[in-house]
């Protein structure tokens, strides 16, 4: 009968033992699931903020850009308005004197002919 009393005590504190470790063992899964969600909503915090700044240094260096293409290209029509003034005006001044050397050569033939005709 003592036995039985003792086996039935030793069986009694064996299960307890083991409740007691499993709940431990719970306890520290919980634990870890909480510090590994909160680590990870950390990280996923500093990515997006990572990606914003990552993105406004991005339309920063777009809008640098733009304008930087913007000034060249503008600087670009302007020497090409200016270098076709340039061009327009000496050809309209080569223009002038042809026609002048042109008028002076005709009315001279003209006069050559009057003056051969007599």
């Amino acid at each position: 009968m003592k036995f039985r009393v003792l086996s039935t005590l030793l069986l009694a504190v064996f299960s307890v033992s083991l409740l007691a470790h499993a709940q431990d063992v719970k306890a520290d899964v919980d634990k870890t699931a909480k510090d590994t969600a909160a680590a990870t909503k950390k990280v996923a915090h500093k990515s997006a903020h990572a990606a914003q700044k990552a993105a406004v240094k991005t339309a920063d260096v777009t809008t640098d850009t733009t304008k930087k293409a913007g000034h060249a290209t503008k600087e670009g029509t302007e020497k090409t308005v200016d270098a076709t003034d340039d061009a327009a005006k000496k050809t309209g001044h080569a223009v002038k004197k042809g026609v002048k050397k042109t008028a002076h050569a005709t009315k001279e033939g003209a006069e050559e002919t009057k003056d051969a005709v007599k």
